[in-house]
């Protein structure tokens, strides 16, 4: 089998502009792309975090690395300040290698983000509905 580098994204909303929402909204959705791809730490080559301009209290990172993330290649940044944007947003883009085809990926948006990708909706309802989360 032949092992390729896929991406991966998701993103997510949090309710407030703290440490601890933000640390909670990345470490949920990681945890979900974690388990809908079944990955392995030592498989994710790099990350790339990004949060709206109203984010700024704590690095997204932070959650990766305590869930293991340890020798992977981490970044943080700011999305473009766009006029209408979705507020309170972390978006992420993983690079993971793996013997999965692209159509074989499940990207993840949860919470309000949902709105930002609805044709990856009925991928998280089917992950869901495979979890028994109704």
């Amino acid at each position: 089998m032949t092992v390729r580098c896929r991406g991966i994204r998701g993103a997510t909303t949090c309710e407030a502009n703290t440490r601890e929402a933000i640390l909670e909204a990345t470490r949920e959705l990681l945890e979900m792309i974690i388990e809908a791809n079944r990955m392995q730490p030592e498989d994710i080559a790099s990350a790339i975090f990004s949060t709206t301009p109203d984010l700024d209290a704590e690095y997204p990172a932070v959650a990766a690395r305590a869930l293991g993330w340890i020798n992977t290649a981490l970044l943080c940044g700011h999305e473009m300040k766009v006029p209408g944007g979705l507020p309170h947003c972390i978006r992420v883009l993983i690079h993971w290698n793996t013997t999965r085809s692209a159509e074989e990926v499940v990207h993840i948006y949860i919470r309000g983000a949902t709105n930002l990708r609805p044709d990856r909706t009925a991928a998280l309802a089917a992950f869901r509905a495979i979890n028994g989360e109704g």
